[in-house]
């Protein structure tokens, strides 16, 4: 348990130092808030569908919270090229909690990223459906950003340079956030799309955090924790799995 603490502890240190990647990842999620919120805001007004910034807002800590998670393979690469990797798995410990405790610290990364946009939503004018299911959020962010923590850190391990894994996440990371209704409303998507967004993980973590901060869900909160549930441990799974193979 020292061991997940420590690598756990290691991931957050390394986020708050980097104040640079922390206001870098905010850029987007705001460009997104003030180009979309209100760009469609009317649009998706006229159309009877209400306040298009509250439908929104929870995709974007969506987004926020896939790119930070995915992103904190990127880590395990950096310590995999600069040796720090190698000295750890000569460490008397086994190479699952060497995994779990770098999955939970990025996780606790990727929901600090979100809070943060939770929070600078609230100056475009977003206002959460009820106080207490906006904590009930953070659990429910944290979920999610285990999930695609363990995806990103499941990737890396195959991945021995950095310009490898970019590649991998232009081709992911940007798919998974648009089809998955983060952005315009699923029921109004073609059939095609929909049923994509479907087999989406992300569609179920924004339906999530959409129900819970907007009282609007898709899926319904069962179907969202059953799928986010059994993704993130089989990803755990899979992930410690690859991790104990990694050679260096």
């Amino acid at each position: 348990m020292s061991t997940i603490y420590i690598l756990w502890l290691r991931q957050i240190k390394r986020y708050l130092r980097s104040r640079t990647r922390i206001i870098g990842a905010l850029g987007q999620p705001l460009l997104f808030m003030v180009a979309f919120g209100f760009g469609f805001g009317a649009i998706f007004a006229r159309a009877g569908a209400g306040n298009y910034m509250n439908f929104l807002i929870p995709g974007i800590i969506g987004q926020s919270i896939l790119f930070t998670a995915i992103s904190s393979g990127i880590d395990l690469i950096w310590d995999r090229q600069f040796g720090f990797l190698k000295e750890t798995l000569a460490a008397p410990v086994s190479r699952f909690e060497i995994f779990f405790g770098r999955t939970l610290g990025g996780a606790t990364v990727a929901t600090l990223q979100g809070m943060i946009v939770l929070g600078l939503s609230f100056i475009v004018g977003f206002r959460p459906f009820s106080v207490l299911e906006m904590l009930i959020s953070v659990p429910a962010m944290f979920l999610i950003s285990l999930l695609f923590t363990a995806l990103g850190t499941a990737i890396a391990t195959k991945m021995e340079d950095f310009h490898g894994f970019q590649l991998i996440m232009n081709f992911l990371v940007m798919p998974l956030f648009f089809l998955s209704g983060a952005l315009f409303p699923m029921d109004s998507m073609p059939k095609t799309l929909k049923t994509i967004a479907t087999f989406n993980p992300l569609s179920y973590g924004v339906d999530l955090i959409r129900g819970l901060l907007a009282n609007t869900s898709h899926f319904g909160y069962s179907l969202d924790l059953l799928v986010l549930g059994a993704l993130t441990t089989f990803l755990l799974i899979l992930g410690s799995f690859l991790f104990s193979r990694i050679e260096v």
